[in-house]
Order: structure tokens, then sequence, then C-alpha cells
């Protein structure tokens, strides 16, 4: 009888859908079906965290509008959010109370809570998706934030103050870029609000005085030959997205003889959406034509290069890069994780898409995974009055959401599928019958995800064996706090489980799955011990 023979894989690379089945051989540790699993920074595949209502303390969650209106934007402010929703504004630092901020200019030394809700409301007609900048100052309890959502002028909001909102002074104010035309991005760089897709001037990029973000009469402008689609303050420059091209702004405002000028990044490529545009590992990130793309780049004038990152997941871009005007972009960077983002749906389908990619950065580059069923109209991340950096989006039901936070979405179970290549063991003429398999298995909580083995690319002519639950993972052991019989005082920090296989086949691929409102679990790994036979 012949002896058995070990196979190791260890869970590394991230989803890989542009490779065929023979290509896969080579990249054992990939996973051909990554849903609802995050690459994680220290390796191997984690089922992700889940969303929760927006709220603080024993209250019950309420929609900002009161209704199932689509959230257009959301900005994590002072200690709470900013909701964009319908015509208007609101703010909540409870998710309970929701206080409409859209309202007429208040200026000089700010209104209390009792004449600001007092003021009438500034309706924003036909609001679209929003952007946000923050203009942060030593004298500012929170910073200004503005709005802006390409149908209406940039709304700026200031409150000062802290404990119940009755107490506190706010600040309110429509800003005029230019005729009193709509803009859709805006940013803060170099002391200054600069504005861009403007209503007729789509081409040109506005700018305010220096520390005078509402007084762009006596700032400037300059016009491109392309299409302004995005903006992003990096470094020492104003990176400016086209629809075919990127450029830099140097020295914004100075003028010509201090060495302001624009000049080309590239005229081969531009960009497909504002929204998502992120900065993470030093440079900027966004998608392109021809996938995810990052511009890298020093404080050396011309000194930048473009690199495509997604080659792994290229036919998930190539599709939604085909379909781009159908659906709705956001996207963040979740800092603690070196992860990116990128969520879109279609707001006109019945069942609208909601699907996602989330990029980690890891020492050898970008690894992908995809989501499904995670509705996201906006995402935003910022820092909260503590300096703890938080997440918020929202959907078409018309809440908040905390992101990234507990077990479900939203109490619905998480649906989560690691899928590997196929395993020829290094001869797809051999049969090999498959003896037991050892898995590492990273528990957060008590999980009970689902083993199932697949023959032969689950050729339907031979058998396949029954899926396997595996209930045999020790929860992690907290000293104090340990169940007896459910936890294992010291259990190893990556435990290994052991399950028998059945089976026989030429290869086989393994499926680690779970549907429910578990705690998350990473795979790490694994070895499987299979007995090979006869050629055919």
């Amino acid at each position: 009888m012949a002896r058995s023979q070990p196979y190791t894989v260890a869970c590394d690379g991230g989803l890989l859908t542009s490779s065929n089945s023979i290509d896969l051989l080579k990249t054992p540790g990939v996973a051909t079906r990554l849903q609802n699993f995050e690459v994680s920074i220290e390796g191997g595949y984690r089922r992700i965290n889940g969303y929760t209502k927006y709220k603080v303390g024993d209250v019950t969650p309420t929609q900002p509008a009161g209704s199932t209106a689509t959230i257009l934007g959301v900005f994590p402010y002072a200690d709470g959010v900013i909701a964009c929703v319908s015509d208007d504004i609101y703010f909540s630092n409870d998710g309970a109370n929701w206080l409409q901020i859209n309202r007429s200019s208040v200026s000089g030394s700010g209104d209390n809570h009792t004449a600001f809700t007092g003021r009438s409301i500034l309706n924003r007609t036909n609001q679209g998706q929003c952007s946000f900048a923050l203009a942060e100052g030593a004298t500012f309890d929170y910073g200004e934030v503005f709005i802006a959502d390409g149908a209406n002028k940039i709304y700026s909001f200031r409150m000062e103050g802290t404990g119940n909102l009755n107490t506190r002074t706010f600040f309110a104010a429509e800003i005029n870029v230019t005729n009193n035309k709509a803009v859709k991005f805006i940013t803060v760089h170099d002391s200054r609000l600069v504005a861009a897709g403007v209503a007729d001037n789509l081409n040109t990029v506005f700018f305010s005085a220096l520390n005078d973000f509402d007084n762009f009469a006596a700032g400037g402008s300059n016009t491109l030959a392309d299409q302004i689609v995005g903006i992003k303050g990096f470094r020492e420059d104003l990176i400016i997205f086209c629809e075919n091209s990127i450029y830099k702004h140097i020295n914004i405002g100075l003028g010509l003889n201090a060495g302001e000028r624009v000049d080309p990044i590239t005229d081969n490529v531009g960009c497909l959406s504002g929204y998502s545009i992120q900065e993470i590992g030093g440079d900027l990130i966004f998608l392109a034509p021809d996938g995810i793309r990052t511009v890298a780049g020093t404080a050396r004038i011309g000194d930048v290069e473009l690199g495509t990152i997604s080659k792994q997941i290229q036919p998930i871009l190539s599709e939604l890069a085909r379909n781009i005007d159908e659906y709705t972009i956001t996207s963040l960077v979740i800092r603690e994780k070196s992860q990116y983002r990128l969520y879109y749906s279609n707001p006109l389908s019945v069942n609208s898409a909601q699907e996602g990619i989330i990029g980690t950065l890891r020492p050898n580059g970008f690894q992908w995974s995809e989501t499904k069923g995670l509705e996201v109209t906006d995402v935003n991340s910022n820092f909260d009055h503590n300096g703890v950096e938080v997440y918020y989006h929202g959907d078409t039901n018309g809440f908040v959401y905390t992101h990234d936070v507990g077990h479900s979405f939203d109490g619905s179970n998480i649906n989560a599928i690691y899928e590997t290549p196929d395993y020829d063991y290094g001869d797809f003429g051999t049969l090999k019958t498959l003896h037991y398999i050892k898995m590492s298995i990273t528990p957060e909580g008590n999980v009970q995800p689902t083993l199932t083995v697949k023959f032969d690319f689950g050729n339907l002519d031979i058998p396949q064996p029954d899926s396997i639950l595996l209930d045999s993972v020790p929860a992690p052991s907290t000293f104090s706090n340990a169940v007896f019989g459910s936890a294992i005082f010291g259990a190893a920090e990556q435990p290994l489980v052991r399950e028998s296989l059945v089976g026989s086949g030429h290869s086989n691929n393994f499926r680690f799955s779970s549907n429910d409102s578990n705690a998350p679990y990473i795979v790490n790994g694994f070895y499987v011990d299979y007995i090979p036979s006869g050629r055919r």
C-alpha cells in the first residue's frame, strides 16, 4: 500500500480571478473565491466584521430624515456624524436625535441652539452624492466641515462646545465659488478650499484665498484640457484627476513668479470616479479604466509613477468599468488594517447590487477580496474628538451605520466563502485518496464554519462527500472567563482542527464557509494527508 503524503497550504495571496486552473496550481495559497473575507495584515483570511445602526448609549437609533430616503453622504464630525439625505443635512451625536443643520447663514459669534434651530431651512435642491472637506484650526473645537454635492453651492458648518447640543454654538454659510454655480468635488489643501466639478466649468479647478475658505473672489483658478472628476491634496501638491489624464498643481495660489504651475502626470490614463480616491501607504489610490492604480510620488518634481495594483481581480474591475455609469461609487481607508475598501451599488436596480472589494496592503503588495450583501451608498472615516478613527456608512433605507463592527449585517447573517484552487498535489494523472486535514483556524469567539471538499472540479459523475461542520474549533480562552467544556485553558493561539476526510479524485479543492452571526475567524492555512494510487 502506498504511503500517505503531506501537502501544506499557507493562506496568502488573496483573491485571484485572472488565472486559469493550471496557473493556479503554482499558487496554492490564493483563493478563487473570497467573499466577505478580508486578507489579514498578519496573514491568513479573516471573516469580516459586520455593521450596526449608529447609536451611542441605550437609545433607539432613528433615520435622520425619518424615512427610507437614500443616505447621500456621511461624515464623522466632532463627537458624532453628519448625514446628507434628500434635500437636507443632519447632525447627531447619539443616533437617536438628529439636528437639521442646513439653515440660513450664521456668522459673527455664532448662534446658540435656540437661535440656530429657529433659522429658516436652506434646502439643498436635488442634492446628489456628497463630498466633504475638513479645515482644522487651533481656535476651533472640531474644525469647519464643507459639503459639496454637484447640485448646490458649497455648504459650511461649524460647531463649538461640548456636552448637550442645547449648550453649543453653531455657524453655517453657503459659499459662492463662481457665479453661484454648483460644486461637486472639494478638498482643503495648503490652507485653501479647493473646488472642482463646477457646473459649466467642468475643466476648471478653483481655489479660495489663503486661510479664507469662503473667499473665492480673492483666490484663483486654472483650466485644464480635460474634464475634472476628482481632486486630492497629496504632500505639497494638489493632484487633479481627469477623465483621461492626471495633473499636479504645484504651489497653488502663489502665482507664476513663485513657481505656481500645473504639470501633467500622465496623458494616458484617467480616473473613473473621484469618489474612489484615497490615500494609503504613502500613495494615492483610485479606480482607473484598467483597474485600481496608485499615484506614487515624492517632493521631487516629475518623480511620479503609475502602477496597476489589481491584476489579481481584473475581471471584476473590468465588469465594473464597463458599467460604471450605472453604479454609485464610494470608498474609504481603514488605517489600522492597512486596508482600502471600494463599494459600488446600482440604485436603479430592483435588487440593488450590494458589492465591494477590499484591498489589504501587505509587504508584497495589495491582496484582494470581495464583499457581498453590504449595501453602502456612502462611506467615510475621520478621527473623532478623542483622536479615535471611526467609520460610518449609509444605505438606501435611510439609516446611518457604524461600519466594520459587530458580527452581523445589522442583524442579518454574513455569508462568507473562501474557496481554494484545485490541487493536483504535483501529479494530475495520479488518483489521490484524502486521509485527513489539519486546519489552523483562529476564532474570535464561538464559531462553526463548514468545510466542503470537491473532487475533479466538482465532477458529478464521481461521488462528492458531504460538507463537514467544524464545530470542534476551540473558543478563545480568557483568564477568569473560561467556561469548562467550551474553552481550553492555555489554548493555542492558532489551534489545529483535525478532520477525517473521505473520497478520491485526481484533484480537489476546499471551501471554508459560514452563513451566520457568529464571531469572525481567521483561516491561516491547512495540512492535507493523502494517499496516492494508480495512474489513469
